[in-house]
This record gives C-alpha cells, sequence and structure tokens, in this order.
C-alpha cells in the first residue's frame, strides 16, 4: 500500500480482520473531511451528520470489499459523497452553502476593517459560487475548499480524473463571469 501511512495499513487490515477499534481509529482520522464532503452536497449540518455517520456504518459493513492496495480515504469519500447524494435527492433540500473560515492558530487577528472587507469578499465568493450547478460546486468545493487531491476528488464524487480536471476549468471560468470585478 505505497503512499499510505503505514500505521494506516495495519489498522485497515485489523478492521478487515473484525477489530472495531481498530476501524474506530481510522473513522476518527477521516470524520472531519467525511462531514465536510457531506455538507458540501447535503448543504444541511444535521444530514451532514447523519450522512457522515450512514457511510461510515456503510463502509464498516462493506470494508471486506475494500481493496486493500487501495487509499482509504478516497473510498471512505465517496461512500459517505454517495450517502449525501441520496439523502439530498431524498430530502429535496436546497439551502445556501455555509463555510465558516477559521484562522490558523497564531495568525495575527485582522483588524476590523480588514476583517469586514474580508467577510464581505468571502461572501460575494461563496454566493458565486452557490450559483454554480451541483457538479461544478461539488469539484470545486472538494478540489479548493477540502484540499483533496484530483485523485480524491475523483474518487470522492465517482468520475474520472479528466472529468475533474475539464469540471475544475469549466467551473473556474463560471466562478469568475458570476463573481467578477468588485462594482
Amino acid at each position: 500500500m505505497e503512499g499510505r501511512p503505514r500505521e494506516e495499513q495495519e489498522l485497515v487490515l485489523r478492521a478487515q480482520r473484525g477489530d472495531e477499534r481498530a476501524y474506530e481509529e481510522l473513522v476518527r482520522a477521516h470524520q472531519e473531511i467525511a462531514f465536510r464532503v457531506a455538507y458540501l452536497i447535503t448543504r444541511n449540518a444535521a444530514d451532514a451528520e447523519e450522512a457522515s455517520q450512514d457511510g461510515f456504518v456503510k463502509a464498516w459493513r462493506a470494508l471486506g470489499r475494500f481493496r486493500t492496495a487501495e487509499p482509504l480515504r478516497p473510498w471512505l469519500l465517496r461512500i459517505v459523497a454517495n450517502e449525501s447524494r441520496n439523502r439530498r435527492r431524498s430530502a429535496g433540500r436546497r439551502e445556501h452553502l455555509a463555510i465558516r473560515a477559521v484562522a490558523s492558530p497564531g495568525e495575527a487577528a485582522p483588524s476590523p476593517e480588514e476583517a469586514a472587507v474580508g467577510s464581505d469578499e468571502r461572501r460575494r465568493l461563496l454566493a458565486a459560487l452557490d450559483e454554480l450547478p451541483d457538479q461544478a460546486r461539488l469539484v470545486l468545493a472538494c478540489r479548493y475548499l477540502l484540499g483533496l487531491s484530483e485523485d480524491e476528488t475523483a474518487s470522492a464524487l465517482g468520475v474520472r480524473r479528466g472529468t475533474v480536471k475539464s469540471r475544475s476549468a469549466r467551473a473556474l471560468a463560471r466562478l469568475r463571469e458570476g463573481y467578477g470585478p468588485r462594482a
């Protein structure tokens, strides 16, 4: 399992043999990113929490079919993303996208003026992002808001890497049009 931490590899193998504690450690390591992916799809914190939990339960049940030569994170995120899409479709919800911007520890606090401008710019950008079609919004959110690689994004969204590249390029062009220069 090249490219994966040895500890994760061992946890996966133990979990595949039925070790619930090993699986709990894997869940802890990936639950934040899973929630964030689910939130981007469901656009609702409660639904995202349920979708990510249900996704981890389904992943536990399917762990025997997981190919240990593959990275775990994209596989888990694909399951969570599918569960989130199912939840969103069945609920029919369409709420506004809200992403918390958290300053890194150790950074100086911005001045009130900078904070106000930054907040306004963030709202404008998120509003423009929210106007994109779901496929475009999701690919940009995975790549740039969650920091997933092209391969991880492709796996999480169930598409090919080339599709991620082309959707990203088109979505960025549309985002530039929607965001545009500040008036």
